[in-house]
């Protein structure tokens, strides 16, 4: 019988930072979650007519982390967007050290940010953003593709769960 996978829900009575957080930081690890166990052939496998592999949302997930977090809240470049499709010279190993990488230095930008309310120095699409938005934005992004991955992993091995 395949193995099902859980990931405790957050249970959190902090602020309302600490909670955006935490549910931003679940949905990140129902997607690393999602690839425990698995071969580089199987983290690269197309199941699906769009192209989209594991490994190829976690490497999307890295670039949305360096965009909104690294750019947007801490002020660095931008380091535009990696799509889907992982670079051949790329192991799943490098794909996800960097996921978990731009995660640690998305962390450390929230921390710095502090307050949630304060529109970035930066404007997207001409309006100024604050870190709530992002936090907003980026568990729903992560989360969306987090259900993607159950679905793939499921195809993959029959593994199920969050």
């Amino acid at each position: 019988m395949p193995e099902t996978q859980r990931q405790p829900v957050p249970r959190n009575d902090g602020g309302e930072l600490d909670t955006a957080t935490a549910f931003l930081t679940f949905a990140r690890e129902c997607v690393i979650k999602k690839t425990d166990g698995l071969g580089e052939e199987q983290l690269r496998r197309v199941l699906v007519g769009s192209g989209t592999t594991l490994l190829g949302l976690v490497h999307h997930l890295t670039f949305a982390e360096r965009v909104w977090f690294g750019h947007y809240v801490a002020g660095g470049p931008n380091p535009g967007d990696a799509g889907m499709a992982v670079p051949d010279g790329l192991t799943a190993a490098d794909v996800l050290a960097a996921y978990r990488a731009a995660i640690e230095d998305s962390d450390a930008a929230i921390r710095a940010a502090g307050d949630p309310d304060k529109p970035f120095a930066i404007p997207i699409d001409g309006k100024f953003h604050t870190l709530r938005w992002v936090l907003a934005h980026m568990t729903s992004e992560t989360a969306r593709h987090a259900g993607h991955a159950d679905i793939l992993r499921e195809q993959i091995d029959g593994v199920t769960g969050r």
